[in-house]
């Protein structure tokens, strides 16, 4: 395997057929997508295999292929820590969130706010959901560029006619993301998800064996420079404010993270409640963390095998933004075998798509769900919102792509994407125990809680504290203002108090 120009035009046929493959495949799901359950929800008939590796898309996505190895390649395995929360965050959701989730007909993890607080808070938490979520989308969106500057990279090598910048790249995938989310709703975004986690998982697998081949002295010389480095150490015992990788840092900051975002993100809240029951949603919450770890192992492992690969070779030439994230797909287009690298970049590409159209089907469905039909135009037809709904797709288009632009100067698109979420996610957390925990907080005392929430979560986030810290103390002073503001205003929740067990809804 030895160092070529870059993408040969074989490899560009590649991305560009699996990118019209794709297309097409999601757009197969349009006869799916009849009525509002069949569009947001899947018919409530996905299985939860398919609903788990969906989570696992839509959890990690581009960041993790691009970013995870230029983490090892400066650091070490700490991160994992993190992962380690994320496990403790998921037995958080299913024996706290879940079984309020399947208690009757919900599209939307907000109205559950709906139902013990009222429609205030409802609307609130939908509110804080759209910005938080459209926020962090766009900073994954833009990891595109990077992945888009290595296409670029060869179009003039290669005499071809076409020029793009990297927003144009960007705006060509989302309206290719665009067109199969439109036509077919959550089964298209599901099984779309499952195809293209196969396609990166794998080409991931055979990326290390290619990138160890290359490394003279194989795994004997790899194991040699990665342990002089400490390349392998995962724990960090050490308490830290500031570092985001320690194992305080990362066990309690990794739960609230996973709690909040899968818990109370209709990102990851949609694919659990298109499960058949209570019991297979969970089943799919919880193995999605065998995958997710295995995925990070493996692109850490990644970023150290380009560490010592290029221990002795010249780094590629790289902006400010994306430096070491760029590392990887730089080190496909230039030293993997013609048509393997364009497949594999086209992988990456599918993680990025994947993760869009879930993201786009999410804001859609809290969009009409949660404002459009119960305030802005009730007591219409069932096919008019399911129009209203993919309306609201393309205008969610338009705004992440913006949102995107906006991001570029980001330094790591993984921890920018990750400490975006955690601001309005703390919020969300904290209102969300406040409800399913407690019964004596009222809409009064947790809308208070959840401004103070999210300005507390700012202002530890703009004094230097990682996404890590501030997503705790945001929860945190979520459900403690939020209960003490109930009691001293102790007048009857507008909603109903949830009861602490729900019967799990039957599968049909």
């Amino acid at each position: 395997m030895g160092l070529h120009p870059g993408l040969h035009p074989l490899d560009l046929a590649i991305i560009g057929a699996y990118l019209i493959g794709i297309t097409l495949f999601g757009i197969s799901f349009r006869r799916h997508g009849a009525t509002l359950k069949d569009y947001f929800l899947g018919g409530r008939a996905v299985p939860w295999w398919a609903i788990s590796l969906s989570i696992v898309a839509g959890e990690t996505s581009v960041l993790t292929i691009i970013s995870t190895p230029g983490i090892a390649y400066t650091g070490d395995f700490a991160f994992l820590q993190l992962v380690f929360g994320y496990l403790l965050g998921r037995i958080v959701i299913s024996a706290i969130l879940l079984p309020h989730y399947f208690k009757g007909e919900l599209f939307t993890a907000y109205e559950l706010m709906q139902r013990r607080f009222g429609t205030r808070l409802k609307s609130l938490s939908a509110a804080i959901f759209l910005g938080g979520r459209a926020m962090a989308e766009g900073v994954r969106l833009w990891a595109l560029a990077i992945v888009g500057g290595v296409v670029l990279d060869a179009l003039p090598r290669l005499g071809l006619p076409w020029r793009f910048n990297n927003l144009e790249i960007i705006l060509i995938i989302a309206a290719l993301t665009l067109i199969y989310t439109f036509e077919g709703g959550m089964n298209a975004v599901i099984w779309t998800d499952f195809i293209q986690i196969c396609i990166y998982v794998a080409g991931a697998v055979l990326s290390f064996f290619l990138i160890l081949r290359g490394i003279p002295g194989g795994w004997a010389h790899v194991a040699a420079v990665a342990a002089a480095a400490h390349k392998f150490r995962v724990w960090h015992f050490r308490f830290s404010w500031t570092q985001p990788f320690t194992f305080w840092a990362g066990l309690i900051g990794g739960m609230f993270l996973t709690t909040a975002t899968d818990g109370t993100d209709q990102l990851i809240v949609q694919r659990l409640l298109s499960a058949k029951s209570e019991r297979e949603s969970r089943w799919a919450l919880l193995s999605s963390w065998v995958v997710i770890f295995f995925q990070f192992v493996l692109f850490l492992f990644i970023g150290v095998l380009l560490y010592v690969f290029y221990q002795s070779h010249a780094l590629p030439a790289a902006g400010q933004f994306g430096k070491y994230d760029r590392l990887y797909p730089a080190y496909i287009a230039r030293f993997f075998p013609i048509g393997l690298a364009g497949l594999l970049i086209a992988a990456i590409i599918a993680a990025a798509m994947s993760n869009l159209s879930a993201a786009l089907n999410a804001l859609s469905s809290t969009t009409i769900m949660d404002f459009y039909r119960p305030h802005l135009n009730p007591g219409q037809s069932e096919k008019h919102y399911l129009w209203m709904s993919r309306l609201a797709t393309v205008g969610w288009t338009v705004v992440l792509a913006a949102v995107a632009y906006a991001s570029r100067d980001s330094r790591s698109v993984l921890v920018a994407g990750l400490a975006i979420i955690s601001y309005p996610f703390s919020a969300l957390l904290g209102v969300f125990l406040l409800g399913t925990v407690t019964r004596r907080a009222n809409e009064f005392g947790a809308i208070l809680g959840m401004i103070a929430g999210v300005a507390v979560a700012v202002a530890l986030g703009l004094s230097g504290l990682p996404f890590t810290w501030f997503i705790v103390g945001g929860t945190v002073t979520t459900f403690l203002t939020g209960y003490a503001f109930s009691w001293l205003r102790p007048a009857p929740p507008s909603g109903q108090a949830l009861p602490r067990t729900a019967p799990a809804r039957q599968a049909p």
